[in-house]
């Protein structure tokens, strides 16, 4: 039976870059923002109820959500991101079940671990789905800073989407394992490697 393994930190926390770390080591991740994204595909029941929410304004040509156009207004309302939460996450929560239960079924895997790489575990309340859970971090100047730049927000913007997470501080203190990436990549890597020699010895 696989640890079902969540990963998470603060938006621009570089999470992505250990999970690839981790899958590097051999171990299989659950990608939730591509969960995320295929929940809102056109027609799907969360596409249409986001549609009846926001309107036809926040379509592309395609009929696809527009994800920065709604980004845009709900990291602005938080009355409104609440309730788009409240579409999301019980749908992207069923794919993730989907995947637990296949990793926990000893026919049909292999896997001695699974990551479930998501932002939102604690704000999603979706630890109790998580055997351990892994926090990336980062202090609150450097990751403003990291993701004015990649997303190219001005530090208002960048704020409010970082103020609609829970404080990096306080997933610090309930999480099982911590990972500081706030230094050199190399300074990274060691720390996953060493997380994930404690994880398959469990």
């Amino acid at each position: 039976m696989a640890l079902i393994i969540g990963l998470t930190g603060g938006i621009a926390s570089g999470k992505s870059t250990v999970a690839s770390m981790f899958k590097d080591l051999g171990t299989k991740i659950v990608d939730v923002d591509k969960l995320g994204h295929s929940v809102i595909l056109p027609h799907k029941p969360a596409w249409e109820k986001i549609n009846r929410l926001f309107g036809k304004g926040i379509l592309k040509n395609d009929f696809t959500i527009d994800r920065e156009k709604l980004g845009r207004i709900v990291f602005t309302n938080q009355a409104l991101l609440k309730k788009l939460n409240e579409i999301t996450h019980p749908e992207i929560i069923k794919l993730i079940n989907k995947e637990i239960s296949l990793a926990k079924d000893k026919t049909h895997s292999q896997e001695k671990i699974l990551i479930i790489d998501a932002a939102l575990i604690y704000e999603a309340k979706m630890d109790g789905l998580m055997d351990k859970i892994i926090v990336v971090y980062i202090n609150e100047d450097e990751q403003l800073k990291r993701l004015s730049k990649r997303d190219d927000l001005l530090k208002k913007e960048a704020l409010q989407r970082i103020k609609s997470q829970m404080p990096m501080k306080e997933k610090v203190k309930i999480a099982d394992y911590v990972i500081d990436n706030s230094n050199s990549l190399d300074e990274t890597k060691k720390q996953v490697e060493k997380i994930w020699q404690s994880l398959v010895s469990c």
